[in-house]
C-alpha cells in the first residue's frame, strides 16, 4: 500500500497509526530519497520527473521485496508516478490519498520543524497533483479531522474497496 498526498498531508503521522491496525510495517518514503533530492528540496527547488524516477523505483522495490505487509508514504502526485510504482512492484498496489485544503496543509507545514521540505514548495506539489481517477480504485480521505478519525475512515474505505 502507498499512503499518498502532497507534502504536509500527514503521511508519516497517519502511516504510523495505520500500520499497526493493519499488521503492517510503515516506511517513510522520504528516507528513500537520494541525498541529491533532499538537498534540492532543502534549497527550495521542486523535483523534476527525472529526479523522482529513481526514488519511485525504490518505493516500488521496497514494496516488492517486503517480507511482511508494508505501507510506504510517498507523495505519488501524478498518475505516471503511481503507474511507475505499480510496474516496479509487479502486482496490485492500493493507494490511499490523503486530501486536504491548501490552507490547512500550509498551516501544518508551518508548524512542523526539522523537515527538509520547505513550505515554499507546497504550491509546486499542488500544481503537480493529479488525484487518482476511479479506475485506480484508490481510497481518498479528507485530513480535516483528528488523526484517529482519518485512520478509521481509511479502514472503512479499504473495507468498501475490498
Amino acid at each position: 500500500m502507498v499512503l499518498m498526498g502532497v507534502a504536509g498531508s500527514g503521511k508519516t503521522l497517519i502511516g504510523g497509526l495505520l500500520a499497526p491496525r493493519l499488521g503492517a510495517k510503515y516506511v517513510v518514503g522520504d528516507t528513500l530519497h537520494p541525498a541529491t533530492n533532499i538537498a534540492k528540496m532543502s534549497r527550495g527547488e521542486p523535483l523534476t520527473d527525472a529526479d523522482r524516477w529513481p526514488w519511485l523505483d525504490l518505493v516500488g522495490a521496497t514494496l516488492a521485496l517486503a517480507e511482511a505487509p508494508t505501507i510506504v508514504g510517498c507523495s505519488a502526485l501524478k498518475r505516471a508516478y503511481r503507474d511507475r510504482i505499480r510496474a516496479a512492484v509487479g502486482c496490485p498496489v492500493r493507494f490511499v490519498h490523503l486530501t486536504g485544503e491548501r490552507a490547512l496543509i500550509a498551516a501544518r507545514m508551518a508548524d512542523r520543524t526539522g523537515h527538509f521540505m520547505p513550505a515554499t514548495l507546497l504550491d509546486s506539489q499542488f500544481a503537480a497533483l493529479e488525484p487518482p481517477v476511479p479506475e485506480e480504485e484508490a481510497v481518498s480521505i479528507d485530513i480535516d479531522q483528528p488523526p484517529g478519525a482519518v485512520v478509521s475512515a481509511i479502514l472503512a474505505g479499504l473495507r468498501a474497496h475490498a
